[in-house]
């Protein structure tokens, strides 16, 4: 009697993203934000629908203080002192994201809270 090796299963893939991976990409450009709320698996997980609001709000913020340019001195003041900080907000978002930190910025960050349902 020959006894042959057990057949090898093959290991099922992974097919899409980390979880920490999906968040920071979400910051990437406000339309991985908005696929991630609408493509599943992704739209059931609360740590990207948190992260994907989050930067739907940031960007919607950002460019409310965008519309300030047109208001001149006043206006070119409040955007020139607020670009560096919503660059380094999103930056922070962005590290903290991929390190698996659900990290909630000041007043936006609640907001994408309560849209996530976490």
């Amino acid at each position: 009697m020959s006894t042959q090796p057990d057949p090898i299963q093959p290991q099922p893939t992974q097919s899409g993203l980390s979880d920490n991976a999906a968040g920071a990409l979400a910051y990437v450009t406000i339309i991985p934000a908005i696929i991630f709320l609408i493509v599943e698996p992704y739209n059931k997980n609360s740590y990207i629908k948190f992260h994907s609001w989050q930067s739907i709000f940031l960007g919607i913020a950002y460019f409310a203080i965008q519309v300030l340019w047109i208001i001149p001195i006043i206006g070119w003041a409040i955007c020139l002192l607020a670009f560096p900080v919503f660059f380094i907000a999103w930056i922070i978002v962005l590290l903290k994201a991929l390190k698996g930190e659900r990290y909630k910025l000041p007043f936006i960050g609640d907001f994408a809270e309560k849209q996530a349902g976490a």
